[in-house]
C-alpha cells in the first residue's frame, strides 16, 4: 500500500478509516458513534464503545495465548538492577496493584497522582489505574513541591504512589520530603499515599495517611477491569509551562489505544513480539505512548531504563541496551544523540555492540539537526527517521511512515503529514501560504484519533490556547513550511523566530549551519535585542569533547558560514561557548528563559530543568564577556 493511498482515504473517509483501525483491538463493546463534533468543529472518537485500556493492553494477550511472551524489561545501571516480565506475570502484578487501590477506595473516574523515578512499578501504577477506569496524572519524579502542588490542586487525587527514591548519576534524591512539602502547600488534600520503599532510601510514613506499597500489595487480590467508555479519560498529562498555571492535557481511552495501536506497525514498523524502546521517562508523553501504552497494545516487549545517554557509565549505554535486547526500534530525543556524539566523536564504542537487529533510530522532542542526522547515519548505517508531535497530540502529527512506504529521508524534515492529520501553513491571516513559505504549522479541524479536545477542569483555556487563533485549526506553537514534495520543515517554536531590521529569520535555520561546524557538539541561537536592527542572533555553543578552538576563531567561521549559507541579512556576529547548555529534563532547549537572560529582563527558571545550576554557569560566562550586567 502507498502512503498516498493510505493518507487519502484517511482525509476522504475518516470515519471508515478509523473504524477499520479500532476493528484491531478488543472491545467489550464495539464502538457505533465513530465521530461525533461539538460546535468548535473538535472531534470525539469512539464514544460509545465500551472497552479497558489496561485489558486491552495486557488481558488481551494473555487470553490470547502470549502470556508468555517478554512484555517489560527493566534496565538499571544506576542500580546495577536487571529484571523481566512476561505478559501473564505483569497482568497478574497490576491486578493486584488495582486491587491495592481499589481497598484504598479509588474508584471509576477518581484520580491518581504518579509521582515515581523509572521502575518497574511507575508502570504498573500506571496499568492499574487504568484498570479501575480511573484517570492518572504522572508527575515527573523529582519536581519541586510547589510544582507538584499546583498538580495535586488541579487533579484532586484519592491517592498519591510515590517511591521513597529516584536515583540520579551521582546522587539519591529522596521523593518522600517533597511529597510531604507539596501535600503542605496544596489546598487539596489527598486520603492516602503509598509509597515503595526503594533499598538507597527508606521513607518515613505518616500514620493514617501514609501506606508502605509492599505489605498493601501482600495484602491485595487480583480484580479485574472495568468498562469504561471510548470517551472516557484515561490520563491528565500536564504541559511544562514556565508561567503561569500548567494545562492539563486530557487523553480519552478510545482514541488513544486506536491511534498508538495504528501508528505502532504504520509509523514504528514493528510487530508483535519484537522489542522496542523509547527512551524516555513515563514522566513525558513519550514515556506514556510509547514505553507502556503502544507496544503493550501491539504486544510488543518494552524497555524501562533507569539510566542516561551518557555517563551510566558512559557513551555506549544506548548502544548497549539494544545489542543485549536486541531492540528492532529506538526512539528517543536529538539531546540524548547530540550528547554520545560530543562523547564519542567517532562512533568507537557504539561499534562495540552488534546493533544487527536495530532497523530503524527514530528521533523527537526537538527538531534533529541535520549534522547530527547525518553523524548518527553515518556511524550506525541505519535510517535516522525525525517525527514530529506533541503532548497534546499523543502521537506523531509529521513521519516518515516506515510500516506503510519509508521514504527518501530528507534531512531537516520531519517528512510527511501521518493519515489523520490534515497539515497546513498559515500566515498570520489565517490564510494558507504558498509552498516553502514559513508561517504557522496548523492543524485542520476534527482532528483525529489520540489528540486533545479538552483541558482538564478548564474548556475556554483549551479555546484560548489553541483554537482561538485561527479559527477552525488547531495552532501548534510551532512555525515552518512545506517543500514542493509536500515534505514538512519544522522549524521550532513561532517565538523562537528572529526579526532583524524586518526580516523574520528562524533560529533552526541558523542553528542547522552552526552545528554543521566540525567542532560543534551542539548550540541553541538567540534572539539579542539590539537598538538598530532591533534583534540580531547569538549563538550560545557548546564543543565536541577534545576540541581546541577559541571564541574568537569560531566566531569568525561562523559568521562567514553563515553569511554564506543564508546571507548577510542574518547580521549574526557574537558566539559563546560554554560548557553546557540549558534544558529541561526532557532535552529541550531552554531558548526563551536564556534569551531573557541576554537581555535583562526577568526570566523564572522552569521546574522543568534538568540542572539549576546550569543557568549560574551561563550568567557567569556571559558576564565575562560583559554580555550581561
Amino acid at each position: 500500500m502507498s502512503y498516498l493511498s493510505e493518507y487519502d482515504r484517511s482525509m476522504q473517509d475518516p470515519e471508515g478509516f478509523w473504524r477499520k483501525q479500532a476493528e484491531a483491538l478488543e472491545w467489550f463493546k464495539f464502538p457505533q458513534q465513530i465521530l461525533s463534533l461539538d460546535d468548535d468543529g473538535l472531534g470525539y472518537w469512539f464514544a460509545d464503545g465500551e472497552m479497558n485500556t489496561a485489558y486491552m493492553a495486557l488481558d488481551h494477550h494473555v487470553k490470547n495465548g502470549r502470556g508468555n511472551q517478554l512484555a517489560l524489561i527493566y534496565d538499571s545501571p544506576v542500580t546495577d538492577t536487571k529484571s523481566r516480565y512476561t505478559y501473564a506475570e505483569l497482568t497478574n502484578v497490576v491486578a493486584r496493584t488495582a486491587g491495592m487501590l481499589s481497598n484504598l477506595g479509588v474508584v471509576k473516574g477518581d484520580r491518581v497522582i504518579i509521582y515515581m523515578p523509572m521502575i518497574p512499578e511507575a508502570v504498573i501504577a500506571m496499568l492499574a489505574v487504568a484498570r479501575l477506569g480511573a484517570i492518572h496524572s504522572v508527575v515527573f519524579g523529582g519536581f519541586a513541591p510547589p510544582e507538584l502542588a499546583i498538580r495535586i490542586d488541579d487533579a484532586k487525587p484519592k491517592v498519591i504512589l510515590t517511591a521513597s527514591c529516584g536515583i540520579e548519576v551521582k546522587r539519591v534524591v529522596e521523593y518522600k520530603p517533597m511529597i510531604d512539602r507539596a501535600m503542605e502547600l496544596a489546598k487539596h488534600k489527598p486520603q492516602s499515599c503509598i509509597v515503595y520503599q526503594r533499598p538507597q532510601a527508606t521513607a518515613s510514613l505518616l500514620a493514617g495517611r501514609d501506606h508502605d506499597w509492599s505489605a498493601l500489595l501482600a495484602k491485595s487480590k487480583a480484580v479485574g477491569c472495568t468498562p469504561v467508555k471510548g470517551s472516557d479519560p484515561l490520563y491528565i498529562l500536564y504541559t511544562s509551562g514556565t508561567t503561569g498555571k500548567p494545562k492539563g492535557v486530557l487523553r480519552e481511552n478510545g482514541g488513544h489505544a486506536v491511534a498508538l495501536k495504528y501508528s505502532m506497525k504504520a509509523i514504528y514498523n514493528v510487530d508483535p513480539g519484537d522489542v522496542f524502546w523509547a527512551s524516555s521517562d513515563v514522566g513525558w508523553v513519550v514515556g506514556h505512548s510509547y514505553i507502556v501504552y503502544g507496544p503493550l497494545l501491539h504486544g510488543c516487549t518494552t524497555i524501562v531504563y533507569e539510566g542516561k545517554p551518557i555517563m551510566t557509565p558512559d557513551a555506549s549505554a544506548l548502544w548497549r541496551v539494544c545489542a543485549e535486547y536486541g531492540v528492532k526500534a529506538l526512539f528517543t530525543a536529538p539531546t540524548a544523540f547530540r550528547a554520545v556524539k560530543k562523547e564519542d566523536p567517532q562512533a568507537a564504542l557504539m561499534k562495540q555492540y552488534d546493533l544487527s537487529k536495530l532497523q530503524v533510530i527514530y528521533s523527537a522532542g526537538e527538531r534533529l539537526d541535520p549534522p547530527t542526522e547525518a553523524w548518527l547515519t553515518e556511524q550506525s548505517g541505519k535510517p535516522v527517521v525525525d517525527h514530529w508531535w506533541q503532548t497534546e497530540t499523543g502521537w506523531a502529527i509529521t513521519a516518515n511512515m516506515q510500516g506503510i512506504e519509508p521514504m527518501p529521508i530528507k534531512p531537516g524534515s520531519s517528512t510527511v503529514p501521518v493519515p489523520g492529520f490534515n497539515v497546513h501553513i498559515l500566515g498570520e491571516n489565517g490564510q494558507q501560504v504558498p509552498r516553502g513559505t514559513q508561517g504557522y504549522i496548523a492543524l485542520k479541524l476534527p482532528l483525529p484519533p489520540a489528540c486533545l479536545n479538552h483541558v482538564w477542569g478548564d474548556v475556554n483555556k483549551f479555546r484560548e490556547s489553541y483554537l482561538a487563533f485561527l479559527p477552525g485549526y488547531y495552532t501548534s506553537g510551532d512555525g515552518g513550511y512545506i517543500d514542493e514534495d509536500g515534505y514538512v520543515f519544522v522549524m521550532g517554536r513561532v517565538d523562537d523566530v528572529i526579526n532583524v531590521a524586518g526580516h523574520r529569520l528562524s533560529t533552526g535555520e541558523i542553528e542547522e549551519v552552526i552545528a554543521t561546524h566540525p567542532a560543534v557538539a551542539e548550540c541553541a541561537v538567540i534572539a539579542r535585542d539590539d537598538d538598530l536592527k532591533g534583534q540580531v542572533p547569538m549563538g550560545l555553543v557548546v564543543l565536541k569533547t577534545g576540541m581546541t578552538i577559541t571564541e574568537a576563531e569560531l566566531q569568525q567561521q561562523l559568521i562567514a558560514r553563515i553569511r554564506d549559507t543564508i546571507g548577510a541579512i542574518t547580521c549574526y556576529k557574537d558566539t559563546v561557548i560554554l560548557t553546557r547548555l540549558a534544558k529541561t529534563r526532557s532535552g529541550k532547549t531552554l531558548r526563551k528563559t536564556l534569551a531573557h537572560i541576554v537581555n535583562g529582563k526577568e526570566y523564572t527558571v522552569p521546574s522543568t530543568i534538568d540542572d539549576p545550576g546550569v543557568i549560574s554557569e551561563i550568567i557567569e560566562a556571559l558576564r565575562s564577556r560583559k554580555m550581561v550586567k
